[in-house]
């Protein structure tokens, strides 16, 4: 179970939010000193709608409702819940407590991660029909100029594998290696990103880049091998997020920064699904509050060594010699 934090948000003398907690404590399991559980008072229209508060208990999970309403507005009246029979209750059962911690995790640990990583078939191309020659020539390319190839820097390289250059960038595009625009550009090669993003990448050699999402930035320092400096912002409080890289060892400012994994619901490549839910935040609280604002987005937070972790583990081989 990783669930790091249970938020309960109640109005003042709510008849509900003791039932609430001893739910909670059941659905547990006896793990109680893995996973920090909180009660909130909320008393204002305006602060239930800062935290996504939808009724009076409403229980969060790592900031998120795992019980949301599409549509329901924020409110500080009572909230019901109802079971598999459709009777209502005053808070989840016990069940439905355990089912959303385990669906954290789940969710986290595998749908979350499957795009980042292609359902765990990494993001290194097969050597086959030229397609890790052209990927790696492409992230070659992003970390020379900052900019995305064009189709003629890719022929000789097609070319040597015996096919077209359309051919094998049409191949990669299928299989998420990397994502074409409209034109059959090249508007993605993960971790770079052909255009401006919340996350810019200052390289060792001077070259200045883009990456598409926070984990793909911190991938950029492993695949590379070489000092990289990385800049973003916080979504909530637009406060700058920075991270270095100097011989592998990464130093935040600010010093608590977390990122924020998540996914959108539905299948799709990376860079629509996820890549704008993966984001830097300068402090727990204000990942919470994003993750709040998005119940439509599952994720979960994670720390500064976890992210490094998933980023070097997805990125870190992606130009390794055959």
């Amino acid at each position: 179970m990783n669930a790091t934090r249970i938020t309960v948000l109640t109005v003042p003398d709510c008849p509900n939010a003791p039932l609430a907690l001893e739910r909670i404590t059941a659905a547990l399991d006896g793990r109680e000193a893995e996973v920090e559980v909180e009660l909130v008072e909320v008393r204002e229209e305006a602060e239930a709608a800062r935290w996504g508060m939808t009724g009076s208990p409403t229980v969060l999970v790592d900031g998120a409702d795992p019980f949301a309403v599409p549509g329901a507005p924020a409110s500080v009246s009572c909230r019901l819940y109802r079971d598999k029979e459709g009777r209502a209750d005053g808070a989840p059962s016990v069940d439905a407590l355990r089912n959303a911690l385990a669906g954290a995790t789940e969710c986290c640990d595998d749908e979350l991660l499957d795009p980042i990583g292609r359902a765990g078939r990494g993001r290194r191309a097969p050597a086959e029909r030229g397609l890790r020659a052209v990927q790696q020539t492409v992230l070659r390319h992003f970390a020379t100029t900052g900019a995305a190839p064009s189709a003629s820097d890719l022929e000789g390289v097609a070319a040597e594998a015996g096919r077209t250059v359309d051919d094998v960038l049409a191949e990669l595009d299928a299989e998420d290696f990397l994502a074409l625009d409209a034109e059959g550009r090249v508007r993605a090669a993960y971790p770079f990103s052909a255009v401006e993003t919340p996350h810019h990448v200052r390289l060792g050699n001077g070259v200045e880049a883009w990456s598409m999402c926070a984990i793909d930035a911190l991938g950029i320092a492993a695949m590379l091998d070489q000092h990289v400096q990385v800049t973003s912002s916080d979504p909530v409080s637009g406060h700058p997020v920075t991270v270095g890289f100097t011989g592998g060892t990464a130093r935040w400012e600010p010093a608590g920064a977390v990122v924020f994994v998540g996914r959108r619901p539905g299948r799709g490549p990376a860079a629509d699904v996820c890549c704008d839910a993966l984001n830097f935040f300068t402090d727990r609280s204000t990942a919470e509050t994003w993750a709040r604002r998005h119940p439509d987005v599952p994720g979960r937070i994670t720390s500064q060594a976890e992210a490094v972790a998933i980023a070097t583990e997805t990125f870190g081989a992606l130009l390794a010699e055959d």
